[in-house]
């Protein structure tokens, strides 16, 4: 079974510590097998919150030796302390890790990572208020602190707080298939992705009218993606110039209107590809790309893998009705 090390360090926020142990422990197969193995661990078996009480964890820091995959949670400090002064033996755990496990930060446990060395030449995010610490004190990193999380194959990592739930969701995906995350998503009453980047959070003042968001076009635009949907279409829809919409739909979404079109189709390809015996063609139009090749493009390019290895992968034992 696929082992997850959770680390919990002094200061450790106990909220995001709880995403990755309630995401994985729900993730369960087709009869109801469990599909991790979840263990939380820390330097000592007693680890003070930042919430004013002090929790026990039942594993040693050395646990993470053992493990597929290894969650850091945020702490108390991260973003000031870990510049140049990692805890030892938290460096030391890091260093005795086998080539191939999986390593992922939350919020800025990115620090953690960075510090010890471990995000040079990477992609990776931490929380949008962090950033330009972040960048200043490791500027080999290659931050994106627009997104909700990176995910740069043996090392991930996710922007503030709550992404801590989006990028956990999404290595369900990866590993079991959208069917799998989608049920562990609806368990935790939470979408099982969400749209756009934290670039949607940041602090910004507020619209000042209540009825300019884009939503009811999006809305209306997904029950339209077996068909082309120019941007010309959606401003209108929304009753704006194609200028403001644009402005707000970014705002709102964290990208342009055609990569959240792009990212809708993909998503509506991958449940059609494991709950369905649709051919790749009728999928592709389906999901408006139109042929298979244009599928297979867009597939390869999003996952890294074509609509028939993704629904060998993936497949569910019968079709959802």
């Amino acid at each position: 079974m696929h082992r997850v090390a959770i680390l919990a360090l002094e200061g450790v926020y106990p909220f995001e510590l709880s995403i990755p142990q309630r995401i994985f422990s729900l993730a369960a197969g087709a009869d109801g097998e469990p599909l991790y193995e979840v263990l939380t661990c820390g330097v000592s078996r007693t680890v003070r919150t930042n919430a004013g009480f002090s929790i026990m964890v039942e594993h040693e820091i050395d646990v993470i030796a053992t493990a597929h995959t290894v969650v850091i949670a945020p702490f108390t400090g991260a973003a000031e302390d870990v510049s140049d002064w990692l805890p030892a033996p938290v460096a030391e755990a890091l260093a005795r890790l086998s080539p191939g496990v999986r390593l992922v930060s939350i919020c800025t446990a990115a620090f953690v990572l960075a510090a010890a060395g471990l995000l040079d030449g990477r992609p990776a995010t931490t929380h949008w208020n962090e950033a330009d610490r972040f960048r200043r004190m490791f500027p080999k990193v290659v931050l994106d602190a627009d997104v909700l999380f990176t995910d740069d194959g043996d090392v991930l990592t996710s922007a503030g707080v709550a992404s801590g739930i989006d990028l956990c969701l999404h290595l369900v995906r990866r590993d079991h298939g959208a069917e799998v995350a989608n049920r562990v998503a609806r368990r935790c009453v939470v979408p099982p992705w969400r749209e756009g980047g934290q670039a949607q959070y940041v602090e910004r003042p507020v619209p000042a009218m209540a009825d300019s968001s884009t939503s009811a076009t999006r809305a209306w635009a997904l029950e339209r993606l077996q068909r082309p949907i120019s941007l010309q279409e959606m401003a209108a829809h929304a009753r704006m110039s194609v200028r403001t919409f644009l402005r707000r739909f970014r705002d709102e979404v964290g990208m342009t209107p055609g990569q959240w079109l792009t990212q809708q189709r993909v998503e509506l390809a991958r449940r059609l590809l494991e709950t369905t015996d649709l051919t790749v063609d009728r999928i592709a139009a389906e999901a408006g790309f139109g042929t298979g090749a244009s599928l297979r493009q867009h597939l390869t390019a999003a996952l890294g893998v074509s609509p028939t290895a993704y629904r060998q992968t993936f497949r569910l034992t019968e079709p959802a009705v």
